[in-house]
């Protein structure tokens, strides 16, 4: 163990557009939301994650609140660049001498082109990255479900986040198929907003939207455990008076069938990309669902009824792919599939 060893942090970052997890020696040590809050006139960082998220459509003029990340993608280079550098320091709070050198594996979106890659990369050098190491998604994905990723047997993963949905097959330690799709969790909340505008008369934010989207969100009209109407307040559009809407899951599930669809094709697309020989190992072993998406009710039953492949949704899938990055990084000389 010498000096050099002892000045190298090792860290995995999940960087996600709803939420970015990183893990050190082999824990959860952040988890927040991906959101920064920026002053405008000195453009110093106010607050970073969950105190960020807390202040969305409630700043005043100097303040502005932003998500870095639309789409899978780093949107705002300085304030990615900011919230990277804040989330590294919630490691280890206490003050140091010197900032020790980071050594990174990031996951990326397996849609990426090459300039999205490189500004994921500059902003983990700039953020104090000195080995910056990458992983597809679907990649991570799999590794955090459990799977054996270098057999030579086919595995699919379908991982919905906030910005993309990733579906991809994996054998012998590598991408065989994969689509890369801009709808997301974040498509979703986008339609919760416009059908409680079009059809309550009521205006809402974002995050009103999520949380609709967390209480109520569900992909099929009927479900067995059925929960509760969720309340929701706000302005009437025309009156701008105070109004009351219960909304009932039956009316999410109407309102999120086509982005749903949308995803049920993009699977079915995948599948017909797919070697015979591969496709008939997911056919027997079933497709996994990872990320925040596989978390809507009856999800994986309408994937089911309408492809005819069970799905299995993963152990806490939000963490799916951060777990993934966390094993990534430590069998960093092993794995050749990580870009560097």
């Amino acid at each position: 163990m010498g000096l050099f060893t002892f000045l190298t942090q090792e860290i995995a970052i999940d960087l996600g557009t709803a939420n970015t997890i990183i893990i050190h020696n082999g824990k959860v040590v952040v988890d927040e939301p991906s959101v920064v809050t920026i002053d405008m006139k000195t453009d110093k960082l106010v607050a970073i994650g969950e105190k960020a998220r807390q202040m969305q459509g409630k700043t005043h003029a100097n303040l502005k609140t932003i998500r870095p990340l639309q789409d899978g993608v780093i949107a705002d280079f300085n304030a990615a660049e900011q919230m990277i550098r804040g989330m590294i320091k919630m490691i280890n709070p206490k003050k140091r001498f010197f900032s020790p050198a980071l050594k990174m594996v990031i996951c990326i979106p397996s849609g990426s082109t090459e300039v999205e890659i490189r500004a994921v990369r500059d902003s983990s050098e700039h953020a104090g990255g000195r080995d910056v190491y990458m992983i597809y998604e679907p990649m991570a994905a799999a590794i955090g479900i459990g799977l054996d990723v270098e057999a030579p047997e086919g595995n699919m993963v379908v991982d919905i986040g906030g910005g993309t949905t990733e579906i991809a097959v994996i054998s012998l330690g590598g991408i065989v198929t994969n689509k890369s799709i801009r709808i997301a969790g974040d498509d979703l909340t986008a339609d919760i907003l416009e059908y409680m505008r079009h059809q309550h008369n009521i205006k809402i934010g974002e995050r009103t939207a999520e949380d609709i989207k967390i209480n109520v969100g569900a992909a099929l009209s009927e479900l067995d455990d059925a929960p509760a109407d969720y309340i929701v307040r706000g302005p009437n559009q025309m009156t701008a008076l105070p109004i009351e809407v219960p909304v009932s899951y039956q009316e999410i599930a109407h309102c999120l069938d086509k982005s749903i669809s949308k995803i049920e094709t993009a699977i079915i697309s995948a599948l017909e990309q797919t070697p015979p020989e591969l496709y008939a190992d997911i056919v027997t072993r079933g497709i996994w669902l990872a990320g925040g998406g596989a978390l809507l009710r009856g999800l994986d039953k309408r994937l089911f009824d309408k492809i005819n492949i069970p799905f299995h949704i993963a152990e806490d899938p939000l963490r799916a792919v951060a777990r993934g990055t966390g094993v990534a990084l430590k069998n960093v000389d092993k794995f050749a599939f990580l870009l560097r």
